[in-house]
């Protein structure tokens, strides 16, 4: 009985443990444009570019997909 509950409370935290302190999610809005948003989960704001998910070098562990942008100096 112990290691089912074990089991059941480390499923039911996965959730919580997927979202990193260093990104947040953004909701869904539209712009003054009129362009609509989808949600999506973009990293902190900070000093650089270099630790952001679309710089070169970087990856992304949402999509998988490698960074392609060049950082700026």
């Amino acid at each position: 009985m112990k290691s089912i509950s074990f089991v059941l409370a480390a499923v039911l935290a996965l959730p919580g443990m997927a979202q990193s302190t260093r990104s947040h999610q953004v909701k869904p809005h539209v712009r003054k444009d009129g362009t609509f948003v989808q949600p999506h989960v973009r990293t902190n704001p900070n000093q650089t570019q270099r630790d952001n998910y679309e710089t070169q070098g970087n990856v992304n562990p949402y999509t998988g997909k490698a960074g392609k942008k060049t950082p700026k100096k």
